[in-house]
């Protein structure tokens, strides 16, 4: 076998000094096979060959081609030069360039088929003009962008026409849910104004009304505000005043009275304890604030009580915090100490000065007495 040594020259083989129970060396023109032997080598096993995973370039097919030559060709000079692992090397090497170049191929035809529409680039200067509409002369684009720009325009009025219709769909249809809103509260209004009639005529049969003190009276007006009827304001005074308040009404007034009544009594406590508190009075105010603690515990529950029968979510109460509460009657406390003193600072001028003007009278009288 003659080889030349200079790389990507053509490889010279002598048939006639090849022994025929070797097989014969591809011809090589750079990274081009020109032999047509088919080989029946597995893709899988040619890319372990190479040295590669399913999905690489061709670049790196090359590359490690190109290693691999290196080390295994007869003339390459290297300890490791093998004639038969070489001509597995070159086999593979086709192989897998083989399918990486269908796969390229295979992937691009797919982008072009998902994207059939994309806008190309422009492939020459004058096509940046007329937002890069149109093809041919520069008259000839001239044309097809204004004819563009009229077709945009005609777009953007269906669009802006289709949005202002749907703006008034959509008023309408809040202006309809606003009236389903409206009825239902009408019908509301309607039920609870039936409720009650029902309720006074049955209380009349049983003779709920017989032993009223104003029996055969006229009735007095009870309120003179003008938005509100005075037949309605009538009837409800009526039920409030023989015991027909509903019950989260008495426990919600319950509770505000509760409340007030804790305040005071806890704002009384501190100002019988006085000002700098010894020790023996602060075991004292401890005491009054654990019981105090106590009470807003229980309140507390009436309050769970009461949201839960209460039928509307905006009047609902929260928690009262003892923590707060104590605070807040302790600067109550100081308020009034001030309010105190300085009462008694202006008493103290007011008599001072009493003295001052009237003091030779009250010693003649004194005088006299005497």
């Amino acid at each position: 076998v003659m080889l030349t040594n200079n790389v990507g020259h053509h490889l010279m083989i002598c048939q006639a000094m090849i022994p025929r129970n070797l097989k014969l060396f591809p011809y090589i023109c750079g990274n081009r096979m020109l032999s047509g032997y088919k080989t029946k080598r597995s893709i899988k096993d040619s890319y372990k060959i190479l040295e590669l995973e399913e999905g690489c370039s061709l670049d790196d097919v090359r590359n490690s081609y190109r290693n691999l030559a290196k080390k295994y060709h007869p003339d390459s000079g290297s300890a490791t030069a093998d004639s038969e692992a070489f001509v597995k090397v070159e086999e593979a090497y086709r192989v897998v360039l083989s399918d990486v170049a269908t796969k390229k191929k295979s992937s691009e035809n797919n982008e072009e088929e998902e994207d059939p529409f994309k806008p190309k680039a422009p492939q020459h200067r004058h096509y940046l003009s007329f937002e890069g509409v149109g093809i041919g002369t520069p008259s000839q684009r001239e044309k097809q962008y204004m004819q563009f720009r009229v077709d945009r325009a005609t777009e953007q009025v269906l669009e802006y026409r289709k949005q202002r219709l749907e703006s008034q769909y959509a008023g309408m249809d809040l202006m309809k849910a606003k009236d389903v809103r409206e009825s239902k509260k009408v019908k509301i209004t309607q039920a609870v104004e039936r409720l009650v009639e029902d309720l006074i005529q049955e209380s009349m049969a049983k003779g709920d009304f017989d032993n009223l003190s104003g029996k055969g009276k006229p009735l007095q007006k009870f309120s003179d505000c003008p938005h509100i009827d005075p037949m309605t304001h009538n009837l409800n005074r009526i039920l409030i005043d023989n015991g027909y308040q509903p019950e989260w009404i008495l426990m919600q007034k319950e509770i505000r009275e509760t409340i007030e009544q804790l305040r005071k009594s806890i704002v009384a406590s501190r100002s019988k304890l006085g000002g700098p508190m010894t020790p023996y009075r602060q075991k004292q105010w401890d005491r009054i604030c654990e019981q105090f603690i106590e009470d807003i515990r229980k309140l507390n529950k009436r309050v769970d009580n009461f949201n839960l029968v209460v039928p509307i979510l905006s009047r609902q109460m929260v928690h009262f915090s003892a923590d707060k509460e104590i605070v807040r009657a302790q600067k109550t406390y100081e308020a009034l100490m001030e309010n105190e003193e300085s009462s008694n600072s202006d008493r103290k001028e007011s008599e001072e000065e009493s003295v001052k003007k009237f003091g030779w009278k009250s010693s003649l009288f004194k005088w006299l007495n005497l």
